[in-house]
């Protein structure tokens, strides 16, 4: 291994070096005494290993014959899987987006940056479409000219950020093979979570509704009545839209992928940025792509997948030496252009959910501390109208439409009728911050995360005394600072591991700074492996459907939703019978509340639960009257056509409703039933 670039020209002190292995200590007494192996696995662990050494021997021919490097040869074999299990068509969607992103972006910030040039541009995209989500015009014949006018108008930046893009990945593949290769290997492991179809519990009773809308009317309503959650920043769900209604199909996998792909670009030039040598910026994404809470993540449509990336990309432009040369500081158009971008992804941050903006305070802190003297008025103003521009949709529409530009948030402040005069909060996550916080969110996980024990990884224990040193190194403290404030930042207002997510991703190239500066080479090369051993391992305690064997099932049905569907969420397919054979029957009520999942049925769900606060409270009230009655005219008076129904769920006064208004069962799907009212008229 080449000499790192930190090392000092003295032999190392040995107390640096104690304190790194002193959190490795800590780990693993803290994995006694708590008994993780108790929590372990096994079974999702051996096949992880199983795929692993599958995607090995399928590699291995590329290797033997052809002459590729293992990771060229794993990075194809892990390519065509995406697109075996997740459909060619959403995965060509996603790449128009992209180029057409790149080529926006690079109008700004010129063809020599690919990766900021792709996310400005994805930030201008998601502003232009959030401003307009009322309007009638969201559809594949108006968005695919464009995107082509965009591509075709750009191709001579496009070929330059491919031409750096291939160079580079080939830059980093001959200057570490063997670390390239374990890396892929893992990388691939973790995008194995994007293989699974849209399954988790957010995406199906809200972050759907959006992207359907816009499929199936060419607009969004703006109705928070329904689902409280229907005016908030929605920059996430509007990008995965434009690729959905470019498909005619979800789009989530690929997106999830190509903002995957951006968080590792993002690692690995922030990495570079802090002066660690290849084999150590291949290591900081590999303990990335082990890290349980990606998988989970890729398989969702959580704002901490696309909020990971364009932090990370952040913090590579604050870090980048770039920043610091004299040409470019000198040229105010220069410097004023990449001041603009980075505002743009500060609003897309807010756009995407208002805990992101807050976590990335930090960060511009810093940047605009280094900065200070050659900040100048236009430049400022520009930037302040690009970041209102691209995050302000949302929350423009939300207070002229409900009151609260936060809803349902901060609602004991705007007090908007659509949900109570509260503070939103959730009780379940409430555990308290203190020193000892990281060792219970890794020991103790479930008090901070629908998971289990080791669900977000062993990272912050393991690698605590490489944090202590990344404080104490002047070339690596700043980033460790920004990404402590921001993971702290995330769990102020509720103590749920998912939110600390993206600050734990940018705190990775720090401590693997430190490692690289303290640590003999073969000796962190062994520490960074057995971590991300530890953390493949523990990767299914992170999401129920990893630890319920969803990865493997989607292989087993060669990535087709309905096996799965009809296993974990059989309401998806009674919507999607629905669709097809009543499209226009009226409202679709989903009358259990702990299964919301109405979302994808585009304006016509009703729910019983917390989303609709009046729907809940008219349930409550119906529910008391045993002989029905109530509940029959709380479905006549919402023009109800359609029910879906888990039997055991039924109180005995909404069987009694669904007898009075004479609803009969039309299909049955695993453990949920469609129910229609043939009497009832439908509604608009």
């Amino acid at each position: 291994m080449p000499a790192s670039p930190f090392s000092p020209p003295v032999p190392r002190a040995r107390w640096p070096e104690a304190l790194v292995w002193a959190g490795v200590a800590a780990c693993v007494a803290g994995f006694f005494a708590h008994r993780l192996w108790q929590s372990l696995p096994a079974a999702r662990f051996g096949e992880s290993l199983l795929l692993a050494g599958l995607a090995g021997l399928i590699a291995w021919p590329l290797r033997r014959w052809r002459g590729w490097a293992w990771a060229d040869a794993l990075a194809l074999v892990w390519l065509l899987a995406l697109l075996v299990l997740t459909g060619i068509v959403p995965a060509v969607a996603v790449i128009a987006i992209a180029c057409a992103a790149a080529g926006l972006g690079s109008a700004l910030v010129g063809a020599t940056r690919p990766l900021l040039a792709l996310l400005a541009g994805l930030a201008m995209l998601a502003a232009v479409v959030g401003w307009t989500l009322p309007l009638p015009v969201h559809r594949w014949w108006v968005y695919a000219p464009l995107l082509g006018l965009a591509i075709v108008a750009r191709r001579d930046a496009l070929r330059a950020q491919a031409a750096i893009l291939t160079g580079g990945w080939r830059q980093a593949v001959d200057a570490s093979p063997q670390a390239a290769a374990w890396t892929t290997l893992l990388l691939g492991l973790a995008a194995a979570g994007a293989w699974l179809p849209t399954m988790q519990h957010d995406d199906l009773a809200y972050h759907l509704g959006l992207p359907w809308q816009l499929l199936l009317h060419g607009r969004y309503a703006l109705d928070p009545s329904h689902q409280v959650w229907a005016l908030a920043p929605w920059a996430g769900d509007v990008l995965q839209a434009i690729a959905q209604v470019l498909a005619r199909a979800e789009a989530r996998s690929a997106f999830n992928a190509l903002w995957f792909v951006a968080t590792a670009a993002g690692l690995w030039q922030l990495a570079a940025a802090l002066g660690l040598r290849p084999a150590m910026r291949w290591a900081t994404l590999a303990v990335y792509a082990s890290l349980p809470l990606v998988a989970a993540l890729l398989g969702g449509m959580q704002t901490e997948t696309p909020a990971t990336a364009v932090t990370v990309a952040l913090a590579a432009l604050v870090f980048d030496e770039r920043a610091g040369d004299k040409r470019v500081l000198d040229d105010d158009p220069r410097r004023r252009r990449i001041l603009i971008a980075a505002a743009l992804l500060f609003g897309l941050l807010c756009a995407l959910k208002q805990l992101h903006g807050l976590t990335a305070l930090p960060l511009l802190a810093w940047a605009a501390w280094r900065g200070r003297s050659r900040i100048d008025s236009l430049g400022l103003l520009l930037a302040l109208a690009g970041a209102l521009a691209v995050a302000a949709s949302s929350y423009t529409y939300a207070w002229l439409v409900a009151g609260n530009p936060v809803l349902p948030l901060l609602n004991d402040v705007f007090a908007s009728p659509y949900f109570a005069a509260a503070n939103f909060n959730d009780s379940r996550w409430q555990s308290g911050l203190g020193a000892d916080t990281p060792w219970r969110l890794t020991f103790d996980t479930a008090r901070y995360l629908e998971g289990w024990s080791g669900g977000i990884g062993f990272v912050l224990v393991a690698l605590g005394g490489a944090w202590a040193l990344a404080f104490a190194d002047a070339r690596t403290r700043a980033l460790a600072v920004c990404a402590t404030l921001a993971m702290g930042l995330a769990l102020l207002p509720l103590q749920y591991a998912r939110y600390l997510h993206p600050g734990m991703v940018l705190l990775l190239p720090a401590l693997l700074a430190a490692i690289d500066r303290r640590i003999d080479a073969r000796r962190a090369a062994w520490l960074v492996a057995g971590l991300c051993v530890l953390n493949l391992a523990f990767q299914a305690n992170a999401q129920w459907f990893l630890h319920t064997g969803g990865i493997k099932r989607s292989v087993a049905a060669l990535g087709g939703d309905m096996p799965l569907f009809a296993r974990y969420v059989p309401e998806r397919l009674l919507a999607a019978a629905i669709r097809e054979r009543a499209p226009g029957s009226g409202r679709v009520l989903v009358l259990d509340p702990a299964m919301p999942y109405y979302a994808e049925l585009a304006g016509r769900g009703r729910s019983t639960a917390w989303y609709d606060p009046k729907l809940e409270a008219a349930r409550t009230a119906a529910d008391a009257d045993a002989s029905g009655a109530a509940w029959s005219a709380l479905l006549q008076r919402e023009r109800i056509a359609e029910v879906i129904v888990r039997p055991a769920s039924l109180t005995p006064a909404q069987r009694a409703g669904l007898q009075r208004v004479g609803a009969r069962r039309d299909l049955v799907v695993d453990e949920a039933q469609w129910w229609r009212i043939p009497t009832r008229e439908a509604a608009p």
